[in-house]
């Protein structure tokens, strides 16, 4: 006879309660706190406490795959951001100088705006695959969308800017052959463009932080509150660098102290987003990502320092800018080849998915 039939061979014909037949033991009962009838063992401390002996978690994914999936962009893409944001910058300079009347200035930061752009321009398209791809953009306006408005900054920003360095070239021709015609409306075109071009230059600085932020890439996403005055930073320091190297000391007093203010604006915001980052800020400490990081802030450190004393030398000056170009580049290198490396491990796509768990409980949607 089983322990079942003994316990009811006293009960009552049908007597059922709330949690089943009476007298009988349910057979899926757990005793609480038993572990399912075993003691689970572990390490007591001094004082009573045990140690968890749980190993700590490894986090993998379905045949090792990554959870996200790395974006399919090469290196045309860091190329992308880091000429847009020299452009952007350079129209800047170039806006102040034609308004100050430093002619030498000008005429660099116009000319380098109109070639980083075309530089920018080209690596995008050589990225897209085909010049179509780009137009296409244009046919809807979606503000829900980076890439969408990132096209359309771009659109209004290169006419100006392009109008504004043709003015500049013309400017080099004889007296006779750039006041006929259409060459004497450019010219006269020059300034207003310029200041136009100036306008537009901010957001095409800050819209590709946005852009990389925009997507699911766990180290691009979680830097999205700081990556665009990093960026904006970057590209003023660059900018900055350009037109110290362009331009005689007597005329890059102001850019000297662009420069000083937009790399400490980068490096202080760099530390201030790998903070925010938490876990997702690994990658950019490590591997090629990594190196590129370190060399941006050595670099970017180093331009920022050589400013206070260049205005004393022209060739202090010139390695200070270029200091501060290379820095800018490795910057936006770094970031890219950081989130790249982030898409990779699971662990920067859960880690931060439970602690937001914790902190803001499930997500309730509303029908």
């Amino acid at each position: 006879m089983t322990p079942q039939h003994r316990a009811t061979d006293w009960a009552p014909d049908n007597a059922v309660s709330r949690e089943g037949p009476e007298g009988v033991a349910s057979q899926t009962g757990a005793l609480v706190g038993s572990a399912g009838g075993r003691r689970r063992k572990g390490r007591r401390r001094k004082g009573g406490a045990e140690q968890s002996m749980v190993p700590e978690a490894e986090f993998t994914s379905y045949y090792g795959r990554p959870i996200v999936k790395p974006s399919p962009w090469e290196a045309d893409i860091p190329a992308y951001l880091f000429a847009g944001g020299l452009a952007a910058g350079s129209s800047l300079i170039a806006a102040g100088a034609d308004v100050t009347g430093r002619p030498v200035l000008r005429r660099a930061g116009r000319l380098a705006a109109l070639g980083a752009l075309s530089i920018s321009m080209a690596a995008l398209v050589h990225d897209l695959g085909k010049p179509s791809r780009f137009t296409n953009m244009l046919r809807t306006a979606k503000p829900t969308s980076p890439m969408s408005v990132g096209t359309w900054i771009l659109s209004m920003y290169g006419p100006f800017a392009g109008l504004a360095a043709a003015a500049e070239v013309t400017s080099l021709l004889p007296e006779q052959v750039r006041s006929r015609g259409p060459l004497r409306l450019v010219g006269l075109l020059g300034r207003p463009a310029g200041l136009v071009a100036a306008v537009c230059a901010p957001p095409v600085a800050a819209y590709t932080a946005v852009l990389l932020s925009d997507t699911a890439t766990p180290s691009w996403h979680s830097a999205y509150k700081e990556l665009p005055f990093v960026f904006v930073g970057s590209a003023s320091a660059a900018a900055a660098g350009v037109g110290m190297i362009a331009a005689p000391t007597h005329e890059t007093g102001p850019v000297r102290r662009m420069a000083a203010a937009g790399a400490l604006l980068e490096l202080a915001m760099e530390q201030r987003m790998e903070r925010s980052m938490g876990v997702t800020a690994e990658p950019l400490h490590h591997g090629k990502a990594g190196r590129l990081m370190r060399a941006a802030k050595v670099l970017t450190a180093a331009g920022a320092a050589g400013t206070l004393v260049a205005g004393r030398s022209r060739a202090l000056a010139a390695a200070s800018g270029a200091a501060l170009v290379l820095g800018s580049a490795c910057t936006r290198f770094g970031v890219f080849e950081a989130g790249q490396e982030s898409a990779k491990d699971p662990k920067y796509t859960v880690v931060p998915q439970r602690e937001r768990l914790e902190r803001e409980g499930p997500v309730r949607y509303q029908p």
